[in-house]
């Protein structure tokens, strides 16, 4: 990767009466950054920031968010566009490539990927060692780490053509593995990929068909989760896809790596909001209880908070809800669900959208809230929400992932502390002390 970035000034930092200069870089959008690489070097000291939330770890061309504008983009396309307008495979093709394919092009694309989708079938015996009461995405950690062991054609991860093979593979197989663990977890028989379907309703297919009986995709059902995967295939240096950097800077083979961002993701701070969200409905309960739970949101001495509101990097509204919005409506009026949790978030949309209070502190309704009802609604069980999470993000982890490989300037991930332990001290006998 050729870095684009430009120097546009100097930062001075004065310790003990002697003064340093760092440079100050540039990018093609986003806030500027004061270059640090050679702070210890010149000065003996480093930096604290825990979090890292005001440290860019990488120099990246992929994914930019603009949190104050309300603004995301892949590879410079808004987010809303290639929704309404691409395919998720097609935006897969986009982030790996850095531009959207021609028709020769995604047609290349997509058969790949569809030859990929079956399981090794040792890979499918896996499934019965785990408890039927597993969680999905220990399942998902475990499968996806183990697929390593199968496939050691693409393991070199400093020829192009195995990280190419790899990064197939995993598109490909994701949504087979992901509705394995689904049938699994709920009792039914596996079912295998249909080359035919669309990548979104192979996998619709491959959750809610059984043998006993016929099973039609439905178009606005594969469009919503087609949407579903597009808004969440990737988010610039989040949680997980740092964790996927961190573990590839390493040298790591590709399906370690991915494991690890599925590991990450199941944190609950992170993959797991649109299943607290679902949660908080369900406390909610019916809709004359709505008044209530608002009081308490607007309580500061209350501890609890709306789920699904807001959002800690869109201080403006979350791009990504408003295309599910749409989305959701859509999906709620083709299934005519009658369900008192989903008339609980309808009414509360519409409280947050007019309400003053929300209004003014810019609390819309985010892309978790708005997911977690059309996940619900389509059936899914909320234990299977981070899984989907997973499967979609799967392809800007590999994009981030070669990124970071092709970067000159990348190295092993290595991050400094500031010691508060105990000081240098000598061992004393257990007799003695």
């Amino acid at each position: 990767m050729e870095s684009k970035f430009t120097q546009s000034g100097t930062a001075q930092i004065t310790i003990d009466g002697k003064s340093y200069d760092l440079p100050i870089l540039k990018g093609t959008s986003g806030a500027e950054v004061i270059d640090i690489r050679t702070l210890n070097k010149q000065t003996g000291k480093f930096t604290f920031d825990p979090g890292f939330t005001s440290t860019a770890s990488t120099e990246s061309q992929i994914t930019f968010i603009n949190g104050a504008e309300g603004d995301l983009r892949y590879r410079g396309y808004p987010i809303e566009q290639l929704a309404e307008k691409s395919t998720f495979l097609e935006t897969s093709y986009l982030l790996m490539h850095g531009e959207l394919p021609n028709t020769s092009e995604l047609k290349q694309f997509t058969d790949t990927i569809t030859s990929h989708t079956m399981l090794h079938d040792q890979v499918e015996s896996f499934f019965y060692g785990f408890r039927r009461d597993a969680h999905p995405m220990a399942m998902m950690v475990g499968t996806v780490g183990a697929l390593s062991a199968f496939y050691h054609d693409d393991l070199d991860i400093e020829e192009e053509a195995q990280r190419d093979l790899a990064s197939h593979r995993l598109i490909a197989k994701m949504p087979t593995i992901a509705a394995r663990a689904y049938k699994y977890s709920i009792g039914q028989p596996a079912v295998h990929p249909q080359n035919d379907l669309s990548y979104s309703e192979n996998f619709l297919n491959m959750c809610f068909s059984v043998p006993a009986e016929k099973y039609a995709v439905n178009p606005i059902i594969a469009d919503a989760m087609d949407k579903i995967f597009i808004l969440h295939a990737d988010h610039e240096q989040n949680a997980s896809t740092s964790t996927v950097r961190l573990a590839g800077s390493s040298g790591a083979n590709p399906y370690a790596c991915i494991a690890s961002g599925i590991a990450c993701l199941w944190g609950p701070s992170h993959g797991g909001a649109n299943e607290a969200c679902l949660k908080m409905l369900n406390e909610i309960g019916t809709v004359d209880r709505i008044p209530e739970f608002i009081a308490r949101a607007k309580d500061r001495n209350d501890p609890f908070r709306l789920m699904g509101f807001g959002h800690r990097v869109y201080k403006n509204y979350d791009p990504r809800a408003r295309v599910m919005e749409k989305t959701c409506h859509a999906v709620l009026k083709e299934l005519n669900i009658k369900n008192p949790v989903l008339d609980v978030a309808m009414a509360l949309e519409d409280i947050a959208l007019n309400d003053p209070y929300f209004v003014e502190k810019k609390l819309y309704p985010n892309v978790d809230f708005y997911s977690g009802i059309v996940l619900s609604a389509l059936g899914f069980p909320t234990s299977m929400f981070t899984v989907l999470f997973a499967l979609a993000r799967t392809v800007g982890w590999i994009s981030q992932w070669n990124e970071m490989l092709e970067d000159p300037n990348q190295r092993i991930g290595r991050p400094r502390q500031l010691f508060t332990g105990a000081a240098a001290r000598d061992y004393v006998p257990a007799s003695k002390r």
